[in-house]
């Protein structure tokens, strides 16, 4: 295993010259090629199981690398996971919070320092830079250490409560639900299935993780880490597999007793709909976003195209978070554009492994007929493809999904590229009379996950603050316009459709949300216990 320079990588991390960080990326990435291709099983209560059929992990770096090999899973192995979470819920739930903490502190520890490793295999699964794979493998630590942190700052989230009678004593618990499904994405394959997963696990519940098909290797891995840690056998399980089974059968069974889904809106909202049947169950849902990012007049026009271009275009726009919408004040429209356009045409495309290469490939072919698509749209309405709006497909790009960084401009504000989520390196650029039009257009959607504004003017950036509808903002950034938030340094959950409890990941109110409330009152005749 690599040593771990002493340098912090975060997805604020505007550059990494340290030789000896690059010099750990590139010989982890000798060892993940080396070790490319193995078969993984699902992990089942103390079982390692296979199945009879297998699914192959590819590269969208290039399509022939297999990445690793998976059991396509059941609804019989899934229901085989709730039970082995049903049936070490009990143990783990009576094991006193402190030793929890331990166990999962010991598992941060153990990801921190095989950061490398776990890196260089995300970028060949995914297609990540060497900094965001990095930085997603290191939040995924710190998101064990935060919300420990924070559960231990409450002290185990037991608070005595007033009494009406000298022979009582009252206090508030929150206590575990019992079994958690988590439902993770491809694009923080690791950081969105640890922190959902350590969340619940801290507060004392048991998981059964359901991976993205396209990244299930780094969630394994994330289960690797805790296994190392001492975790009891049932508490953390994972079994992979098509949504439309394994999928099927983690929302519909009653042994679970809450989910964490993120993904899009339109299967969030459908779980959202249906998961609650004879009585609640909680749902925590992060279901994406089209985030704007506002330019004025008074913006500082370098600072603001730096900003948009990282949070566009940073992983490939396959963030939630991505800044996909700029509405920019006609009088400084043209040199922002100009501005992007010149740091747009300075990304490297590539191999994302390879040093010199900040934007690689997106996810799937799909991915990459989105981007066509959209790009053949812009310009049969009009639009002004101002940069970008091709393939790579020659070359080691061949085998690859490889767009361009793409900047439209000239299309109406009610055009749907200003309105669906697209999920690639796609940014539509509407130019806008005043800082109200630029609020009232920002708002006019479905969604609410980020948004930044640029602006040197006080009223304005306080006006930004009091009216956007997002649940996390940003001002003056150019670490990312609307990107980059970290455990205990920016909550992350949305507004609207991009969210459904109204509590963030990453921030001081999460763990609760796996936590219910008892009230428990003893009364005696003689001095009541101490509770």
């Amino acid at each position: 295993m690599a040593t771990m320079p002493r340098m912090k990588i975060t997805y604020a991390t505007l550059s990494a010259d340290n030789e000896e960080l690059q010099a750990s990326f590139d010989t982890a990435v000798e060892r993940a090629r080396a070790d490319l291709g193995r078969s993984y099983p699902m992990i089942i209560g103390a079982e390692k199981r296979t199945a009879v059929e297998t699914f192959e992990d590819r590269s969208p770096i290039d399509t022939d690398l297999v990445v690793g090999r998976f059991p396509v899973g059941s609804r019989d192995d899934m229901r085989d996971a709730i039970s082995a979470a049903r049936g070490a819920y009990p143990g783990w739930r009576d094991t006193p919070w402190r030793e929890r903490l331990a166990i999962l502190r010991r598992a941060a520890d153990l990801i921190s320092e095989r950061q490398f490793d776990y890196a260089a295999l995300m970028a060949l699964e995914v297609g990540k830079n060497r900094l965001e794979a990095l930085g997603d493998v290191e939040e995924t630590a710190d998101l064990l250490r935060y919300y420990g942190d924070e559960f231990e700052k409450a002290d185990g989230f037991v608070r005595p409560l007033g009494s009406l009678s000298p022979t009582e004593r009252t206090r508030s618990v929150l206590r575990p639900y019992g079994v958690f499904g988590v439902i993770s994405p491809f694009n923080f394959p690791m950081a969105l299935a640890g922190g959902p997963a350590g969340g619940a696990m801290i507060a004392g519940n048991t998981v059964v993780l359901k991976p993205s098909s396209d990244a299930p290797l780094l969630g394994w891995k994330f289960g690797e880490a805790l296994r190392d840690a001492g975790l009891p056998d049932g508490v953390f399980n994972v079994v992979t597999g098509p949504g439309e089974t394994v999928g099927a059968e983690l929302q519909e069974n009653p042994g679970i007793d809450g989910m964490v889904f993120t993904g899009s809106y339109e299967v969030g909202m459908d779980l959202y709909r249906s998961f609650t049947k004879d009585y609640p169950r909680p749902i925590i849902t992060e279901m994406g976003g089209k985030n704007p990012a506002i330019i004025t007049r008074h913006a500082d026009l370098d600072e603001a195209a730096e900003g948009v271009m990282r949070s566009a275009f940073g992983f490939d726009g396959q963030k939630c978070s991505a800044n996909s919408r700029v509405y920019v004040e006609g009088p400084v429209a043209r040199e922002f554009v100009d501005r992007l356009v010149e740091k747009a045409r300075g990304i490297a495309v590539g191999d994302p492994t390879r040093r010199e290469n900040w934007m690689g490939p997106v996810i799937n072919q799909r991915a990459l007929d989105t981007f066509e698509k959209a790009t053949d749209e812009a310009r049969a309405d009009g639009g002004t493809i101002e940069v970008g709006g091709e393939v790579l497909r020659d070359g080691e790009a061949a085998r690859g999904f490889y767009p361009t960084p793409t900047v439209v401009t000239g299309l109406p504000l009610e055009h749907r590229l200003f309105r669906d989520e697209l999920f690639v390196p796609f940014l539509v650029v509407g130019e806008v009379d005043s800082l109200d039009q630029a609020l009232a257009e920002a708002n006019d959607s479905a969604y609410g996950l980020t948004a930044g504004i640029f602006s040197r003017d006080p009223a304005e950036v306080q006006r930004f603050l009091d009216t956007i509808q997002a649940g996390v903002v940003y001002v003056n950034r150019r670490a990312g316009a609307t990107t980059g938030a970290w455990p205990g340094i920016q909550s992350f959950g949305g507004w609207k459709g991009s969210g459904s409890s109204g509590k963030s990941g990453l921030g001081p109110y999460y763990v609760q949300q796996f936590l219910r409330e008892q009230s428990q009152t003893v009364v005696s005749d003689e001095a009541p216990p101490i509770l």
